[in-house]
């Protein structure tokens, strides 16, 4: 079921993005020739207009297919013809609509909840060391961490295990203003609890606001989606400067299999199905901003190309031919679904032998 559910969620995320393009095209006058839901043989198909809308076999993909997309054409409302304007919309529409989607996701998901964990400290532990007159304080909502704003009460934990040391700088917000503690001591004390098993802790406890109301439940849902962007962007920072080893780096098949792992580990099916949920909102961010990131073959690539092709047609009044730019995003692709396969067979193998 698990497998099902996200074949559903990664159709549906595609489904959205292609639909993005095709409303966006259909709204600047760009002529679509087809809309396809799904990939491989076509399972039905119908023509409504000047477009064919068809439903194929393999329950993968989709796609939304504009006249003049990678080649050059006489038609006037082809996408090559559209204004400059009209093509970054149409560009950024399927990455805008996952993003959306991925928000919504997640807002909707907290609304059954029946409590919140606010970053806010509501008491210490008697060995705490962090709290005191120089520290930190009941009450103090801790706003930002070694310069990392934090959203969601995990993200203190999160962003000082980024940072080696236990020495890290923190903004609070005390009685309405912010209190900034630099070069802070964060130092953990072994605890160990009943059952005899022992823990690094803070000695800090978090607030929790129970019986939480709609607002302040669609807002903590709307806070973990950007939570979820800006953590998109510190899993390409970790990756660039070396953090993240490759080993590391997972593809559908590990994440079908992290959705399996969470979903039998929840005690409930409801459980089950808002934590599937959650990867789902996750996914649909993580496929907006990586699908806008400037690489060949990605939205992201064409609109860059887009911006450097009107920027130097309209410097040196002399027109490119698509054909080139349609050479660099080919070659991007076969690197790009290579890199897919080596990530594929990697998550295989991973899972087959641990």
């Amino acid at each position: 079921m698990t497998i099902v559910f996200a074949i559903l969620i990664f159709s549906f995320l595609i489904f959205i993005h292609e639909l993005g393009h095709f409303i966006a095209a259909k709204l600047s006058g760009v002529q679509v020739n087809e809309f396809a839901m799904f990939m491989g043989p076509a399972l039905v198909k119908w023509k409504r207009g000047e477009t064919q809308y068809s439903i194929r076999c393999i329950p993968i993909g989709g796609y939304c297919a504009m006249e003049g997309e990678n080649e050059d054409t006489d038609n006037p409302r082809s996408f090559q013809k559209a204004a400059w304007w009209k093509r970054l919309c149409i560009l950024v529409a399927g990455s805008f609509m996952n993003m959306v989607a991925g928000v919504l996701i997640m807002v909707m998901i907290y609304l059954p909840t029946q409590y919140i964990i606010t970053p806010t400290i509501e008491s210490f532990e008697s060995y705490s060391t962090v709290t005191g007159e120089q520290g930190l304080q009941v009450g103090d909502e801790i706003y930002m961490v070694d310069g990392e704003r934090v959203y969601v009460q995990s993200d203190f934990s999160l962003i000082l295990s980024l940072n080696p040391g236990d020495v890290h700088d923190l903004v609070v917000i005390r009685n309405g203003e912010k209190v900034t503690l630099n070069d802070f001591e964060m130092k953990k004390h072994q605890v160990t609890d009943e059952d005899g098993n022992t823990y690094m802790l803070y000695g800090m406890n978090f607030t929790l606001n129970v019986a939480p109301t709609v607002g302040q439940k669609l807002a903590y849902g709307f806070a973990n989606a950007v939570d979820s962007v800006r953590n998109v962007r510190l899993s390409l920072q970790m990756l660039v400067s070396g953090q993240v080893s490759f080993q590391e780096i997972g593809g559908p098949v590990m994440i079908v299999d992290q959705m399996s792992q969470v979903a039998n580990a929840s005690p409930t099916w409801v459980d089950a199905l808002l934590n599937m949920l959650y990867f789902g909102g996750f996914i649909a961010i993580n496929l907006a901003i990586m699908n806008m990131l400037p690489i060949p073959a990605l939205d992201g690539g064409r609109v860059f190309f887009l911006l450097v092709i009107t920027a130097y047609e309209a410097i040196f009044k002399k027109k490119v031919d698509p054909k080139y730019e349609g050479y660099i995003h080919g070659i991007g692709m076969i690197l790009l679904l290579a890199l897919m396969g080596v990530i594929l067979f990697k998550d295989v193998f991973t899972i087959f032998t641990r």
